[in-house]
């Protein structure tokens, strides 16, 4: 679903994220990137976006390479690939269910695609009894449920967190993390970023750590510390 080869990236201001990383991330499975704050985490996150391009190397999802991606083409590799934010990025100006349907509005879906597959998407996540809020209205779990809910609803193959749970106390955190992994059973492949020791301990699935750029250690079913039993 999604490959890295040999991938690095030099911003223009000289600093290097990423150097030659290599990575396969299958279909459905759910990664957690770990590393501390600047080791290139969320570059890595933005290659797969296509925000960012690799000075060397290729990035391919769902089987097309993104460097010879046409400008007028990323928007359609966009509604494959959800982000999810530490800071939600919401519309403070629009309701719960009017964040989740201009998500669909932009990409030009009709009226009926908007007035199906926002309650839907609201019901996955446990929102829908907040349509009618705006954002601050909201605790700090229900505008992530929102901001996750926006990045459902055009049904994307993979989803990016970048810090989901950063702003969260740890049993919101908790929930967030749960509603994740839900929908990665469902079959959307998942990347999340993180610095919550606690979730990836408890969850044990597959950890990447990033050092300097660098893929330090790649662990099936590990801890956000090698050597913890």
């Amino acid at each position: 679903m999604i490959v890295f080869q040999d991938v690095s990236l030099v911003y223009p201001n000289g600093v290097h994220a990423l150097t030659e990383i290599s990575l396969t991330v299958a279909r459905g499975e759910f990664l957690f990137l770990v590393g501390s704050s600047g080791q290139g985490k969320s570059s890595l996150l933005k290659c797969v976006n296509r925000e960012v391009r690799p000075t060397e190397g290729e990035v391919i999802v769902d089987g097309h390479g993104l460097g010879d991606l046409r400008p007028r083409a990323i928007p359609f590799l966009r509604r494959k690939v959800g982000v999810v934010f530490q800071d939600f990025k919401l519309l403070h100006q629009k309701t719960v269910w009017e964040n989740v349907a201009y998500a669909l509005q932009v990409t030009g879906a009709s009226s009926r695609d908007v007035l199906r597959r926002v309650p839907r998407t609201l019901e996955l996540v446990g929102i829908a009894h907040k349509s009618k809020m705006f954002p601050h209205e909201l605790s700090g779990g229900e505008q992530q449920r929102t901001a996750i809910a926006r990045s459902l609803v055009n049904n994307p193959l993979i989803l990016l967190c970048d810090e989901p749970t950063g702003n969260l106390d740890p049993d919101t955190s908790s929930e967030i993390m749960a509603l994740l992994a839900r929908i990665n059973a469902k079959g959307t492949t998942m990347i999340v970023a993180t610095h919550n020791q606690a979730i990836v301990d408890r969850m044990r699935r597959r950890v990447v750590r990033l050092v300097n750029g660098r893929i330090a250690r790649d662990e099936e079913r590990g801890r956000y510390h090698v050597g913890l039993g």
